[in-house]
Formats: C-alpha cells, sequence, structure tokens
C-alpha cells in the first residue's frame, strides 16, 4: 500500500498525531486495516470522526485478528453500541471464540455490555457489599487491607463500570469505616515474599497502564547511578568503550589524565546561559550531579557561553540558583569563555595540521542534509590560517567566512563549523574576540580541558559522537567518552525559550517564572519541593530512549514530599457564614490543630472557635443526593478538631433567593450519633488570594500541528488560573514568608507566594489532594 499525503492525513484525521501516524504507516499491514476502517466510519459518521471513536477504530485495527469480522465491529463502533475499551476488549474476545457466521447479534450485545448504564446508586451498592463482607479485616488491617479486594469484588458484580468511579466509592466508604488514617496506619507493611513470575508480569502491567504506558523505577537514583549500574567506562579505562578511537597517543594521555584526577570520576553540567532551566534540564542536573555523587566523584557546572548575542547576567544567575536548589554543590563554576586563548591556540593548529579551513559560503548554503562541498575545502594552509587571522582581527563581516573542520558527521553533515564572526560585546571577555568557537568545537575540549571523564548528553548529541572523539584526537588531547540518555518531555506544556517568550509577550503568562510553566523557577514558585523533582527523575530512570511523561506522575512525588513537609491549616475559599445559635461560652474557645494529625508529635497550633464560624459553601446543601455526606437540613456534620457538631436550624438567604447565613445548633459529639462526615472551617480568619492553577494548555501535545493545527497559542486553556480574593484562612499561617507550604484540610497544598505583603497574604495551590472521600 502507498503510504502518501492522503492516508497520513486520514489517520491524523482521527486524532493520531503525526508522529504515531507516521509510525502506523510503516506497518502495511495495520495501514491497510485502519484505512479500510477509518473510510468505513466516516461513510457512516461523515468526514469528521471524533477522537474516542477514532481510538477505538485504531485499537480495533491493531488487535483484531479475524480481518473478516472489521466490518462488524466498525459498525458496531460507528452506531455506538461500543463505546468503551473494555466493551471493545469483550467484543475482540466474542469474535474470537465464535468464527463461524453469523454472529448472534442479541447474544453478542448482551456479551458487550451493549446498552448497559451503571448508576451511582448501583456502584455504592456493589462496594457496600464487599466493605461488609470483609469488614472484619477492615476494621483489623485498616489501611494496610488490600483494597484492591474491595474492588475487584464491586467490578465482578458490576463488570461494564466505569472503575475510577468505583475507586472514589471504596475511598469513601473505607473512610466513613475506618475514619481517617493515623500514625500506625502511615507505616509501611512488611514486604511479603517475591510475587510469582506470572503475578509480578501481572502486576508490572497494571503499574505500567496506571503510568500511562511508561514503567517506573523503584530504586533510588544512587542506586541506579552506582558503580556498574550504568555498564559505564572506569576512569581511565575509556579506550574500553566501545567506539572509543585508539591512538599511539592514547596510552600516555591516560596515564597523564590518572596522575591528575587520581582516577576520580568527574562529570559536567553545561547549560548555555541564554534562558531559565526547565523539568527536562532537571533530569540533566540529576544525571550529571548524581552520577558523580553516587561514584565519589565531582560535577562541573560549566555555563556554555559562546553566543555572545542571546546570554545575560540573570540566567548565569538563575542556573546556579536552581542546580543549588535541587540540592547540588559544583565542584567549580566555569565558563567556556575561560578556555577562549586554549581554544584558539587549537584552532590554529588545527588548520596547521590541514584538518580545518576557513570557508566563504553563507550560512543559508551550507544549511540541509545535503549542502554542497566547500570550493575552499582544499585551499592551502598558509592561506586559512593568514585568513583565519584576518578574521580574529575584524577584516571581515559577519557571515562572510567561518572556521570549517574537515570530517563528515554521523548524521551526514560537512564540515561542521568551528568559529564564526559575530561583532557583538560578550558578558565577560568584552570586546577582546569577534570570533567564537561554536558548541561542535568548544563542546569536546573543554571536558578535555577540566579532564571530564564521562560526558553525559542527551540522545540528540549521539550524531556528533564521532565528531568527539575525532577533534581530541586531531589534536593529540585527553578524550573523554561521550554517553548520551534520552531526555525529559512532559505533556500539556512548552519548554523552548522562544515559545514562552511568545506566551510572556501574549500576556497569557506574567513570567518565566508563571506557576502555570514548568519551568524550575516557575516551579518553585509554585510551591514543588526540590526533593520531588529529584524523586520524579529518580522514577523516571535513566532512560536511553527519550521519555515523555504525564504531569499528573510529577504531582503524585510532590504530595508524597508535602505529606511528611506541609503542616495542616484551615483555609475556606467559597465563605458561608454560620452562626452557632446556643455556642457554649461568650467568648471564643482555643482549639489545639495538629500541625501533622498522623505524627502529633510535630506539635498543635491554635485556632479560636467562637460563634461565628464560615465554612466552604459547597459543604451545605437544602437538598440533600443520594450519596451526599455534608451539612444539610435534617443531616448534621462534625466540625474538624472541635469536638462539637452542628445542625442547621435556620437558612437566611437574600432577597433572590442565595443562601447567606446559616443558623445552627451545636452537640458535643460524645453526646451526639457519629455524622457521617467531618467539614473543616474557619473562625475569626486572615482574609487572602487564593490563586488555583489549572494546566495551561488543553491539548496534550500543544505543540504538535496534527493535534492544533492554529498552533499552540490557540490552545490555552482559558481557565489555567482562577483567583479567589476574598479567601479565609485561619490564623496561624500568618507569620508564613515566601514558599512556606501548607496542607489546607480537604483542599490541596498551597504555598506562599511572593506577592504576599504584610497586609496582604497570596497562596498558590500547589497540588490538589491525590484523594479526597469528603468532597462527595
Amino acid at each position: 500500500m502507498a503510504a502518501g499525503p492522503d492516508t497520513l492525513s486520514l489517520f491524523t484525521a482521527i486524532g493520531l498525531s503525526q508522529p504515531k501516524a507516521r509510525e502506523t504507516l510503516k506497518n502495511e499491514a495495520l495501514s491497510a486495516l485502519l484505512r479500510e476502517a477509518v473510510t468505513q466510519a466516516q461513510g457512516i459518521l461523515g468526514p469528521t470522526v471524533d477522537k474516542a471513536t477514532g481510538t477505538l477504530l485504531y485499537n480495533v485495527a491493531s488487535r483484531l485478528k479475524d480481518q473478516k469480522r472489521l466490518r462488524f465491529l466498525v459498525g458496531c463502533i460507528t452506531s455506538k453500541k461500543i463505546v468503551t475499551d473494555l466493551q471493545l476488549s469483550a467484543a475482540l474476545e466474542y469474535v474470537r471464540s465464535h468464527p463461524m457466521d453469523p454472529i448472534d447479534t442479541a447474544d453478542f450485545e448482551q456479551e458487550c455490555g451493549v446498552g448497559v448504564v451503571v448508576t451511582p446508586e448501583q456502584i455504592e451498592e456493589a462496594v457496600e457489599a464487599a466493605v461488609n463482607k470483609h469488614r472484619a479485616e477492615l476494621l483489623s488491617e485498616r489501611y494496610h487491607f488490600n483494597m484492591g479486594l474491595l474492588m475487584g469484588e464491586a467490578r465482578r458484580r458490576l463488570r461494564w463500570a466505569d472503575g475510577k468511579s468505583i475507586k472514589n466509592e471504596v475511598d469513601l466508604q473505607v473512610l466513613h469505616l475506618l475514619g481517617p488514617k493515623t500514625e500506625a496506619d502511615l507505616e509501611k507493611k512488611p514486604k511479603a515474599g517475591k510475587a510469582k513470575p506470572a503475578e509480578a508480569e501481572k502486576q508490572q502491567k497494571a503499574a505500567e497502564e496506571e503510568n500511562g504506558g511508561v514503567t517506573l523505577e523503584t530504586k533510588s537514583l544512587m542506586e541506579q547511578l552506582r558503580g556498574e549500574a550504568l555498564k559505564f567506562h572506569k576512569p581511565g579505562e575509556n579506550y574500553k568503550t566501545e567506539g572509543y578511537v585508539i591512538t599511539p597517543h592514547t596510552m600516555a594521555l591516560m596515564k597523564q589524565h590518572l596522575e591528575i584526577t587520581g582516577g576520580q570520576v568527574r562529570t559536567r553540567f553545561p547549560p548555555e546561559p541564554n534562558g531559565i532551566l526547565h523539568i527536562g534540564h532537571a533530569k540533566a542536573i540529576n544525571f550529571n550531579f548524581g552520577y558523580a555523587q553516587a561514584n565519589g566523584g565531582v560535577c562541573f557546572l560549566r555555563y556554555d557561553d559562546t553566543n555572545p548575542e542571546k546570554e545575560e547576567e540573570k540566567y548565569f544567575t538563575a542556573i546556579r540558583d536552581m542546580v543549588e536548589w535541587l540540592g547540588y554543590k559544583p565542584h567549580a563554576v566555569t565558563h567556556a569563555s575561560d578556555y577562549f586563548d586554549q581554544l584558539y591556540v587549537w584552532a590554529v593548529e588545527l588548520v596547521r595540521r590541514g584538518h580545518a579551513y576557513v570557508c566563504h559560503q553563507r550560512v543559508e548554503e551550507i544549511k540541509g542534509h545535503n549542502p554542497p562541498p566547500s570550493p575552499w575545502r582544499d585551499r592551502p594552509v598558509e592561506e586559512s590560517l593568514l585568513l583565519f587571522e584576518g578574521m580574529k582581527r575584524g577584516k571581515f563581516e559577519e557571515g562572510e567566512a567561518t572556521l570549517r573542520m574537515k570530517l563528515v558527521m554521523e548524521d551526514g553533515k560537512l564540515d561542521p563549523v568551528a568559529y564564526r564572526i559575530k561583532y557583538m560585546p560578550h558578558h565577560r571577555t568584552r570586546d577582546r574576540w569577534c570570533i567564537y568557537p561554536t558548541y561542535d568545537y568548544t563542546h569536546c575540549l573543554c571536558d578535555s580541558i577540566e579532564h571530564i571523564t564521562h560526558s553525559l548528553c542527551t540522545k540528540e548529541f549521539q550524531a556528533r559522537r564521532s565528531s568527539y572523539f575525532w577533534l581530541c584526537n586531531a589534536l593529540g588531547v585527553y578524550c573523554p567518552v561521550q554517553w548520551e540518555y534520552g531526555r525529559l518531555n512532559l505533556l500539556y506544556t512548552v519548554v523552548s525559550k522562544r515559545k514562552i517568550i511568545r506566551l510572556v509577550e501574549a500576556g497569557a503568562v506574567r513570567d518565566w517564572d508563571d506557576p502555570r510553566l514548568f519551568t524550575l523557577t516557575a516551579l518553585r514558585r509554585r510551591g514543588f519541593p526540590p526533593e520531588a523533582i529529584n524523586n520524579f527523575c529518580a522514577r523516571v530512570g535513566v532512560t536511553v530512549a527519550q521519555t515523555t511523561m504525564e504531569p499528573h506522575l510529577l504531582e503524585a512525588c510532590v504530595r508524597e514530599v508535602l505529606n511528611e513537609r506541609a503542616p495542616r491549616a484551615m483555609a475556606v475559599l467559597q465563605p458561608l457564614r454560620v452562626i452557632i445559635t446556643n455556642f457554649p461560652t461568650q467568648k471564643a474557645l482555643e482549639v489545639f490543630v495538629p500541625n501533622f494529625p498522623a505524627n502529633e508529635t510535630k506539635g498543635f497550633h491554635k485556632v479560636p472557635f467562637q460563634a461565628t464560624i464560615y465554612i466552604e459553601q459547597s459543604d451545605f446543601r437544602e437538598v440533600v443526593d443520594q450519596g451526599y455526606k455534608r451539612l444539610a437540613l435534617g443531616q448534621p456534620v462534625g466540625l474538624r478538631h472541635t469536638g462539637y457538631i452542628i445542625a442547621v436550624q435556620n437558612v437566611v438567604k437574600d432577597a433572590s433567593g442565595q443562601v447567606m447565613e446559616l443558623e445552627v445548633t451545636c452537640t458535643k459529639s460524645d453526646a451526639a450519633e457519629k455524622p457521617k462526615a467531618f467539614i473543616h472551617w474557619v473562625s475569626e480568619p486572615l482574609v487572602c488570594e487564593v490563586r488555583l492553577y489549572e494546566r495551561l494548555f488543553l491539548h496534550k501535545n500543544p505543540e504538535d500541528p496534527a493535534e492544533v493545527p492554529a498552533g499552540f497559542l490557540s490552545d490555552l486553556n482559558p481557565d489555567s488560573l482562577r483567583v479567589i480574593a476574598g479567601a479565609l484562612a485561619d490564623r496561624s499561617v500568618c507569620s508564613a514568608k515566601p514558599l512556606d507550604k501548607f496542607q489546607f484540610e480537604r483542599l490541596g497544598y498551597f504555598s506562599v507566594d511572593p506577592d504576599s505583603t504584610e497586609g496582604k497574604m497570596v497562596f498558590n495551590r500547589t497540588v490538589t489532594l491525590k484523594e479526597d472521600p469528603g468532597k462527595v
């Protein structure tokens, strides 16, 4: 089958990304089936096929064994008889086990759950039955009980129920039965025996599905990087690495190298100081500094400051700040510009040895994959030396001459540029130079000067590995080893400097540290702890392949750290005033609230409790729906930490019918029936501003034209920031400093924003709570 543009556009029209569509085209059998499926679907639905239907069509084409059933199954998808992947799996199993014609339609539809609707009441009943069955074990083991058993039993009763809805109901009913987790509940359960191969494989598959098809590492970063874990060469044994070029001088240079380093591991983190570091850089920082640390070595922070047009002092400061924020201390802070004199001397020597020449081709002439060879490639050495000296003295205009190296790179690029002319003052060397070295020339030689043992680069630099070895050997200097690893990318974001600048200019974000971005300064401002970012990098693992992760996996790491670090407080985002008409005293009572309920040894803070309190508007309803557990007429609730239960006596409304105030009575909790729920509250509160953040973009890949044809600026989420000016917080937070972090009970984790002033505190929501069973 021809893989033409029509087929490509056909596949992208059903929601496949451009890369996925191209990958599919490489599989001729799959492409033929998918083309047939999509064509049939468009004949029924018209040219526009929604993404959910497109996903089902792709899955049926890729998983169907009996091709004669394709038309039948596509018909079921387009007629909305099959609407979930669970139903599709059942349908595929049915046609596999019923190969003979004709298909019994009634039996097929029954086996595939066609038309089945599962109500919330059915889910509640199924979970309740499972909880009652295991009630004794739950009360005994509490939160160490395997909740998967409850979910599995509910699923067996309701085969076509949504798994997430079942999980939420299990969480809710377990919380109602056991109450909040205690310190003992949070202790790790003793490790069970080693799982059998089949069971381990099943567990692994479940974990991969949970993480979007990506297997997360369970070892710590240090375990992954220590010793033989990565199969890297030992210091001084560079020549044992596959592809390493051995020359007559290699062993002597290696001996000299070991005398200088003492056999110590040396790495470097070499950012360009022309922008702010982002989440992808966090992996590079952890890999370079972590590998050195894990193996008793050192890591240099080296600024690759070879392009004076784009470099600014604020970037130098911000980069070092972020490296140290992540917990790493550079062995030394160096700059490529520290070595400009030596690099120039070596460039002259390269020309003398016949390995470089001055070229007058323009940039546009040597761009692309197959540019014509330079007509100046074989000019005499003496002529190139004079011209290179002329370049240094400013005798040529920018773009009029370059110094090029005589080699062919692994990607076919011919004679990469070593030096170019730029009449731009350098932030450190000022006007001393008007020629500047390129990355291809500078990188390996700076590594050589600093006696780096392991030059760790992202995968795109693999095409430069041969030139890395070639240049060091052409000059007869110590040659380190370049190792490559996969980049780390996140969905629902952009990280390129150019695009972030466009976001700022368009007013979509405030600056590089806007908490909706994934720059490291933005993540810090939002309240992400550095330990969480490092843990995320460890879980992603030191992979060779490029990794693209969902943001929720990073957020899970944030919750783990903040659960242990962020003291609890109470805050109300949408206040509703409540008057307790029978409050037991004239003055406010003092309530002691544990900073960490699971570990009360970490202390308490006092909050006032008086006749006027404020609760969340969403914690009260006039009409009770089935499953609703919080405050309502005839349905009391407990107030957290007070030992009191309140019941509504009167609802005060304004002229438009909006609830303005509740009049309630209170009862000691030991004198009343246990309520269905406990809610948070504030009294004598602090008025503050709260900023709630959501994803900045609507699509996973905002830069992919297949997903967002009009460009990433057209994909902005209009609800990515919601500012609540009149939120109320308890006064335990009034002395907090910028970047201090709290868990606002039942709401999420929040961090004090630097915009806070003495008269007005501003909080950024860092992440929501992972599970919030109280919010029914």
